[in-house]
């Protein structure tokens, strides 16, 4: 069983920082990519940035200057640095990541989510 837990997210002034922390838990031999995503309340969930297992990164264009992933392959753990945060950032924001396994294909999985808000 794999599971990802996101934490760190909350209500803040636009203009504020956030940073989010998702960790992944359970039997698997490693992790390739991980990332994040959001879902505003009556929109698709949308990508937001992804980070290889090598520290290799791609962000949205709504994104790009603002916020920074970053991982700890050791603590199976992966960041999401946001500043400058503005209004339309708010949104229900899921952690997701690929697993490896010995003994079957490589599979993603998605965290349970964490919900920000940004105040005008």
């Amino acid at each position: 069983q794999v599971q990802l837990v996101e934490s760190g997210g909350g209500l803040v002034q636009a203009g504020g920082s956030l940073r989010l922390s998702c960790v992944a838990s359970g039997s698997f031999f490693s992790i390739n990519d991980m990332g994040w995503y959001r879902q505003a309340p009556g929109k698709q969930r949308e990508f937001v940035a992804r980070i290889t297992s090598g520290g290799l990164t791609n962000y949205a264009d709504s994104v790009k200057g603002r916020f920074t992933i970053s991982r700890d392959n050791a603590k199976n753990t992966v960041f999401l640095q946001m500043n400058s945060l503005k209004p339309e950032d708010t949104a229900n924001y899921y952690c997701n990541a690929e697993f490896r396994f010995l003994s079957s294909f490589p599979r993603g999985y998605w965290g349970q989510g964490t919900q920000v808000t940004v105040s005008s």
